[in-house]
């Protein structure tokens, strides 16, 4: 069977098209319930949510010295030995969620000496040892928010499925990460560990691939490829996952009576129900 150079491309065109849409079914398929990423923007459903948490009853001041990845994973190769799997500044997401939260009021911990050392300065420039001026106290915590990356897993769910004929095909390949986080909410007073919560996110990536390889004619062989790859940023997972756990610290929280909600009435709400139930 003889086929056109021009029929050919626009046969490989149609499998690149039409493969292009199977991705998103695939990638909501394999996230499952609760793990969906709406883009690939940091602004997701999970963020939504966390702004739109019912208002405290009041605020409670909270302090972060510290949120650190424990996994102890570098990077596959080829990439440097040195890189690590996740981000090491998941602290500043962690202080960031607090805040938006509207629950928390985070107070500076991990620059701590820093505003020491700029207080100090004040008070050798004069003016502040003076009772009628002095240099008000820094507030303490009422709860130290402890924790960390806890786990960072690889291949966890692989597979994908392709298809040729007469030389001309396409396949899809995907794989499944995943990154675990723990928070803490700790009593600064009593050191009493008053919630724990634990939250896993999956890290998507796909590969997708379409080419002809196929002779037209005597001594005349077509050969193209065309395809891409997506890897879904680990940041905006441990992002996710921090948001997620900030939710759950609210919502247990909530429901052990620890803070409360301004309207009683609100823990009925469809985001309230749907962390104390899952």
């Amino acid at each position: 069977m003889k086929i056109s150079i021009t029929k050919a491309l626009v046969i490989l065109m149609t499998l690149l098209l039409s493969a292009c849409q199977a991705p998103k079914a695939t990638w909501d398929k394999l996230a499952g319930p609760g793990l969906e990423r709406s883009s690939w923007k940091a602004n997701n459903q999970v963020h939504s949510e966390l702004l739109s948490l019912p208002e405290p009853k009041g605020k409670v001041r909270v302090a972060v010295y510290g949120f650190r990845d424990q996994t102890g994973q570098f990077k596959p190769g080829p990439a440097s030995s040195l890189s690590t799997a996740v981000t090491q500044g998941a602290s500043f997401f962690l202080v960031k969620a607090l805040k938006d939260s509207g629950w928390f009021v985070p107070l500076e911990r991990e620059g701590l000496q820093n505003i020491l050392s700029e207080r100090k300065i004040m008070r050798a420039e004069g003016g502040w040892d003076n009772p009628d001026h002095k240099l008000p106290s820094l507030l303490s915590a009422n709860i130290i928010i402890e924790g960390g990356i806890v786990g960072y897993d690889t291949n966890i769910k692989t597979g994908g499925a392709g298809i040729k004929y007469f030389g001309i095909g396409a396949s899809e390949k995907y794989r499944v990460d995943q990154v675990t986080v723990n928070i803490r909410a700790v009593d600064s007073r009593t050191g009493y560990i008053l919630n724990s919560v634990t939250v896993t996110k999956s890290i998507l990536s796909k590969e997708l691939n379409t080419g002809v390889f196929r002779f037209i004619k005597f001594k005349r062989l077509l050969e193209a490829e065309a395809g891409f790859t997506m890897n879904e940023p680990s940041q905006l997972c441990v992002l996710d996952a921090i948001e997620t756990a900030v939710i759950r610290l609210i919502a247990t929280g909530i429901s052990d009576k620890l803070w409360s909600l301004e309207n009683p009435e609100a823990i009925n709400g469809p985001i309230m129900k749907y962390y104390l139930s899952s």
